[in-house]
């Protein structure tokens, strides 16, 4: 990845520090829709946080029996929940 040079960084900031209603977004079209073929938050990584969490042993068991990975499991059927949740 290329330095921004310290003029470019100038520029930057000074945008950075301009409030939203001082910013001119007339050249910018307006989006109507998204496109069918686009990707949203393709380089999304959400951060991870640490938590302590009881299961019943037979949830465990199940999860720990279909081999490693068992806790990014967890965390996949639980996030598949909450897309399904937040579509009703």
């Amino acid at each position: 990845m290329n330095k921004l040079s310290k003029n470019r960084r100038k520029e930057l900031q000074a945008l950075a520090d301009k409030p939203d209603y001082e910013i001119d977004l007339t050249d910018i079209p307006e989006v109507r829709e998204i496109p069918p073929d686009a990707v949203i938050g393709k380089f999304y990584r959400p951060k991870k946080q640490s938590v302590t969490l009881r299961l019943d042993a037979d949830v465990l068991a199940w999860l720990k029996a279909s081999g490693e990975g068992y806790q990014t499991r967890i965390n996949k059927y639980l996030r598949q929940l909450m897309q399904k949740a937040r579509r009703h």
